[in-house]
């Protein structure tokens, strides 16, 4: 079978589902889950709550925010750990790193810590076909360099071919030569491939629900973008949508009288960019220079924006496709990303902006009505109409949330078993969860009588 990512998408695409359909027989085995909800998961590297929903005036984010119009949205949840693979193990194991062991790149779980059971892992135990589209395990040792394959998916998981040029020298900089830079604004047809991973992974997701659209089986969809996470590296043309003179230093961006050493991050990552590194930015404080800090908060709403048209082609697929009344989306990230408040950047740090994260939950028939023959809830929205209004968030919680709790809430939303609560130690458990379920948020005053809600779904559940 053709790796994902060596470029070969469609041929994979094909060979995976007609395996998965012999296994499952989709085309002729009726499947006692065929009323069962799917699951559309969105995983976002390092983008924090700057986004229109969660109040931010100036960031251009409708097709987010129209799936917050439509979805509960959690005000004040947050990451475990402002790191990318402690984080992401956290939450789809339903573990604290306290329990997983993981706080770096350097270890598996199920090696060092114990045989933990996962999200997708449960769905497909439990009759899903699970699927992985781009980032969503941190790639390397933590997940085994197969993305936890075979226990959590299907099949193996997906990765752009465009991935590999990430780090490389791809950003044309001033003098017309080919640099590593953190800023990195490019001219897609020039790039290797004439592509960006982003744009790869929302053309495999949607590949993969219109062949889904079809299978008996419910399905588990994980589509995890790169952006906003370093290199800058998106189209130029969302440059266009934040001129410099509109950006603002953060509020601030002091580093903080008296702060112990230990609770700073010296955001090594980005120094080691060729375009910081002619900065001579001294260690361990900085600071940057005022206008390359304007360019790098620039850059990083650029990001957002650009992945925002990512997340409305697949939300408008799914509309399409006819899915949008039978499948829960859930959105989050795995951490924040400091844009020079407390004179950081980056992550890493236990800083607010470093662990604070966007996370909604779309429930056909319970966080809005289901939509009628003919009716798209989520039609694709251009960042670039100037013409289109800030949409409110449908419903918001203010209370304090956790990723660990992505778990059992997840489980319980599609009716599921939620695991029970863990064992103090548990490293002898295979399936537990340390996260309270947060389904209780989802009980509305003003629904009397709710005929959208299946009846599999139980709202007198355990926190």
């Amino acid at each position: 079978m053709p790796t994902p990512g060596s470029g070969r998408g469609f041929i994979w695409l094909g060979l995976v589902l007609s395996s998965v359909c012999v296994a499952l027989g989709c085309e002729t085995q009726a499947n006692s889950t065929t009323d069962a909800l799917n699951i559309l998961l969105i995983i976002v590297d390092d983008l924090r709550p700057s986004l229109g929903c969660y109040g931010d005036k100036l960031v251009r984010s409708p097709n987010i925010d129209q799936l917050a119009s439509h979805s509960l949205l959690f005000q004040n949840a947050f990451a475990q750990q402002a790191v990318c693979a402690p984080s992401r193990v956290s939450f789809l194991t339903g573990r604290r790193p306290d329990t997983t062991r993981l706080y770096d790149f350097n270890s598996y779980w199920r090696v060092h810590a114990g045989n933990f059971s996962t999200i997708p892992q449960y769905f497909k135990e439990n009759g899903y076909v699970t699927m992985s589209v781009g980032k969503v395990f941190h790639p390397g040792i933590t997940s085994n360099h197969t993305d936890d394959s075979p226990y959590s998916w299907s099949f193996p998981p997906y990765h752009p071919s465009s991935e590999k040029y990430e780090n490389t020298k791809t950003c044309r900089g001033p003098d017309g030569e080919l640099h590593a830079n953190l800023l990195c604004p490019v001219d897609v047809v020039d790039v290797p491939e004439g592509t960006l991973p982003d744009k790869q992974s929302t053309e495999q997701a949607i590949q993969l629900l219109e062949k889904m659209k079809t299978s008996a089986s419910p399905f588990f969809l994980a589509v995890g973008y790169h952006k906003p996470h370093i290199p800058f590296r998106y189209p130029k043309e969302f440059q266009k949508l934040y001129p410099l003179e509109n950006i603002t230093l953060a509020p601030d961006s002091e580093v903080p009288d008296g702060l112990p050493p230990v609770a700073y991050n010296p955001w090594m990552d980005i120094r080691q960019r060729e375009d910081v590194q002619a900065l001579n930015i001294s260690v361990p404080y900085g600071p940057i220079p005022v206008e390359f800090q304007r360019k790098i908060r620039q850059s990083y709403f650029a990001s957002v924006s650009y992945l925002d048209t990512q997340v409305g082609r697949l939300l408008s697929a799914l509309d399409d496709l006819q899915l949008a009344n039978s499948t829960i989306v859930a959105f989050t990230s795995d951490h924040g990303w400091a844009l020079g408040e407390h004179g950081e950047w980056a992550k890493y740090s236990n800083f607010d902006v470093a662990t604070h994260v966007p996370l909604m939950f779309y429930v056909p028939g319970r966080t809005a009505s289901l939509p009628e023959a003919g009716e798209k809830l989520f039609p694709y929205l251009d960042p670039f109409d100037s013409a289109s209004e800030l949409m409110e968030p449908g419903r918001q919680s203010m209370d304090l949330v956790e990723l660990v709790s992505l778990f059992p809430t997840l489980a319980g939303l599609a009716g599921l078993q939620v695991p029970p609560r863990c064992p103090v130690p548990s490293f002898h458990v295979e399936l537990c969860r340390e996260g309270k379920n947060l389904l209780k948020h989802f009980r509305f005053c003003d629904l009397e009588e709710d005929p959208y809600l299946p009846d599999r779904i139980s709202l007198c559940c355990p926190a």
